[in-house]
């Protein structure tokens, strides 16, 4: 009698053992990486919570090839050490697939982890060009850091927004110094002339005052940004303070300045950034996320947020032309990805997307204007 209910016992525990295998091959997962908390938490939330309505909607429609889709964000507080523990973290829960890292510092230490694994990578938002360069697996849905710096000098230029320009940036990040040096060149090619030049450091980012006198010594009637909010926030409160009042003009990391707290937003009043993507867009998609976003968050989503959102449905797409199934290897699955990425065409919320083989997207540059506390598309 004991014997058989052993028999039995170890019999359901192997159907258990393949139940629960089966039920694994029968969902995708995708992990995502990004400082939910912390400085730059506006950014790692919006790609959270944007990535999480894209899953649900697709998975309302039926999954990705049938099957649905299951979503683990991992917080890595913008430390590149902690996001290579939560890429490790992910790859125990079974990830097949990374939406990050959110920021480029913690994207490229994760991309040599997921290099090594040929695990498919598309970050929403690491700008660096060293974020999709360890391995061939990585792609990304923004404009790398030389793109946004040529775009925003020749979007200048064409739009003749300033005819003195200075510029202000961060020589101790890798994101701004790479802006930076990108839209020095170009604006060699433009019809404005580059008055002043001014940096600070990570250590030197609460008093701008001196780079400020300079810039209006030289009579600059635009300052470019390349950096992030919190500090750009702080910029435009010294410089309202000596009654300085340029053209304010920023990229991607200007997003969520009016989410400052105690920061006067009335001082953020036709600010431009370089952006794909804008809410007010009158598409039905847009607002349609634009919607869900708000209902879910309270607050208007970033483009960082756009990024990621359409981060899924790209990760959909490239499954679907692959033919892909979730019981692949990750290593298979990533190859399959890889080949699939340059094949297709998104029509996402941030632009008409496709690939290049080194990663890289190819979609064109908008900017948007600050106005009556909200983001508006320029023409």
């Amino acid at each position: 009698m004991k014997k058989s209910v052993m028999v039995t016992c170890a019999a359901l525990a192997a159907t258990m053992v393949f139940s629960m295998s089966a039920l694994a091959d029968d969902v995708w997962k995708i992990g995502s990486i990004g400082p939910v908390t912390g400085a730059a938490a506006a950014y790692g939330s919006a790609v959270m919570d944007s990535a999480q309505i894209a899953v649900d909607e697709v998975n309302a429609a039926g999954g990705i090839n049938g099957f649905q889709v299951e979503f683990n964000p991992q917080d890595d507080e913008l430390d590149a050490e902690k996001a290579v523990n939560a890429y490790n973290t992910l790859k125990d829960w079974g990830m097949q697939m990374l939406l990050g890292t959110v920021t480029s510092g913690s994207c490229i230490a994760v991309e040599s982890e997921a290099a090594a694994d040929n695990m498919f990578l598309l970050t929403p938002s690491g700008t660096a060009v060293d974020c999709i360069t360890a391995g061939d697996n990585a792609f990304r849905v923004c404009f790398s850091d030389p793109a946004q710096g040529t775009a925003s000098a020749q979007y200048i230029g064409s739009h003749e927004l300033g005819s003195k320009v200075a510029v202000l940036y961060d020589s101790s990040d890798v994101y701004s110094s790479g802006i930076y040096a990108n839209f020095h060149v170009e604006s060699e090619n433009q019809p404005y002339e580059i008055v002043a030049e001014a940096a600070f450091t990570a250590d030197s980012k609460t008093d701008f005052s001196a780079q400020l006198q300079s810039f209006k010594d030289a009579g600059a009637d635009l300052v470019y940004l390349p950096f992030y909010y919190n500090e750009i926030s702080i910029v435009l409160t010294q410089a309202a303070s000596m009654d300085y009042h340029p053209v304010w003009f920023g990229v991607d990391g200007m997003d969520g300045l009016l989410t400052v707290e105690n920061f006067d937003t009335s001082l953020a009043e036709g600010c431009m950034l370089l952006t794909p993507f804008s809410a007010d867009a009158e598409d039905e998609t847009t607002q349609n996320f634009v919607a869900q976003y708000v209902e879910k968050t309270g607050i208007v989503p970033n483009q960082f947020g756009a990024d990621a959102y359409d981060g899924i449905y790209i990760i959909k797409a490239a499954i679907e032309a692959a033919g892909a199934t979730p019981d692949m290897s990750t290593s298979d699955l990533c190859d399959a990805l890889k080949g699939a990425m340059t094949e297709i065409t998104v029509e996402g919320i941030t632009g008409s997307m496709t690939w290049t083989p080194d990663g890289e997207p190819t979609k064109e540059p908008k900017a948007v204007v600050i106005q009556d506390g909200a983001y508006v598309m320029m023409d």
